[in-house]
C-alpha cells in the first residue's frame, strides 16, 4: 500500500473525523467566528476524501474553487487594461495550455450552510523540465507549498479530472448550485482544463462560456467584483476575509483550499448582507475576464 506522505505543515486533522460547523436552519452567512477545516488529498488519501466529497455534495448550494498553478508565461505586450476580452482570453488560453496546476482547492456549502473543503494536491508539475515563472514558485514556496512533495505524493490530473466528471456530483449536475471564485478566470479556466484530461482550452471567448455553462451551469460568480463595489472593504482576498471577521481555515491557512473557502465566506457575507441577495450582475467572470 501507498505509504502516507510526512504530513506537511499546512494538514490537519481529517475534516470527516470532526464535529460538523455553523449548520443553520437555512443558508445564511457564517458566523465571523467559525473556523473551516481543510482537508489536504494525495495519492494515498485520493478515494477515502473523494467518497467524503461525494457525499457532501449531494446537498450542495455554492461551490468555491481556486487554482495553484506555476505562474505566468506568457504575458501581454501592452497594458492588461488596453486588452479586450479576446485578447485576454487569447492570454489565458495560451498560459492555462501551457502550463501545468498544481493544486485545486474545492469549499463545498450546503443547503444548511455547513461548509467543507478539500485540497488536492497534483503530481504533474516537475521544476526542471515545465514551464513555469521562477518568482511564482518562489511565492508559493513561502506559502507552504513544496512542489516536489506534490510530485512524490500527489494525484494524477486526469485522476481528479475523472473524479470531479463522473462521481463528484458538482461537475455538470448544476441544477440549483452556485459556483464562487476571486478574480478567477484563471482558476475556472484550470478547473476545465482539469475536467476535460487537460485537452486545450476553446480557441475563443464564446468557446469558453460554453465550456464553463456545459460543465458549471451560468450561476458563476465573480467576488473580486462585488467586493470592488463596496468601498468599506480593502484590496485583497485575505484582507477582505480578515476584515469581515472570518479566522483563517484550520489546516492550509494560505494555500488553494484556503483561497475556496474566503471566497465562499465573503461571497454568501455580500450577498446577504450589503446586497441584499441581488447579485445576479456579478456574474462578470465571463464577461470581463478577470484574474
Amino acid at each position: 500500500m501507498f505509504a502516507p506522505p510526512p504530513p506537511p505543515p499546512y494538514n490537519t486533522v481529517p475534516m470527516h473525523r470532526l464535529p460538523s460547523f455553523y449548520h443553520a436552519d437555512s443558508v445564511s452567512p457564517p458566523p465571523p467566528l467559525a473556523a473551516v477545516p481543510v482537508q489536504a488529498v494525495w495519492a494515498w488519501n485520493f478515494d477515502q476524501e473523494s467518497s467524503i466529497l461525494r457525499s457532501f455534495a449531494m446537498g450542495a448550494r455554492y461551490v468555491a474553487v481556486d487554482v495553484h498553478y506555476p505562474g505566468i508565461v506568457h504575458q501581454p505586450g501592452k497594458d492588461h487594461n488596453a486588452l479586450t476580452p479576446e485578447q485576454r482570453y487569447a492570454l489565458v488560453k495560451a498560459n492555462v495550455d501551457s502550463l501545468k496546476p498544481l493544486q485545486v482547492g474545492i469549499a463545498v456549502c450546503d443547503r444548511h450552510g455547513g461548509i467543507q473543503a478539500w485540497e488536492f494536491n497534483l503530481c504533474d508539475f516537475r521544476r526542471h523540465s515545465d514551464p513555469h515563472d521562477a518568482n511564482s514558485l518562489a511565492y508559493l514556496d513561502g506559502r507552504g507549498l513544496d512542489v516536489d512533495t506534490l510530485a512524490k505524493h500527489g494525484v494524477d490530473a486526469r485522476r481528479l479530472g475523472a473524479m470531479l466528471l463522473s462521481f463528484s456530483g458538482l461537475i455538470g449536475h448544476w441544477h440549483g448550485l452556485s459556483w464562487v471564485t476571486y478574480a478567477g478566470a484563471y482558476h475556472v479556466a484550470y478547473l476545465i482544463k482539469v475536467v476535460t484530461g487537460g485537452r486545450p482550452l476553446p480557441n475563443d471567448v464564446a468557446g469558453f462560456v460554453s465550456a464553463v455553462r456545459h460543465f458549471l451551469g451560468d450561476q458563476v460568480y465573480d467576488v473580486a467584483g462585488m467586493a470592488a463595489d463596496c468601498p468599506a472593504l480593502p484590496v485583497g482576498l485575505e484582507r477582505i476575509a480578515a476584515h469581515l471577521g472570518f479566522h483563517p481555515p484550520w489546516g492550509s491557512s494560505t494555500l488553494a483550499a484556503a483561497a475556496g473557502v474566503r471566497a465562499l465566506q465573503v461571497f454568501k457575507r455580500l450577498e446577504y448582507g450589503e446586497f441584499a441577495g441581488d447579485v445576479g450582475s456579478y456574474r462578470g467572470l465571463l464577461k470581463g475576464l478577470h484574474y
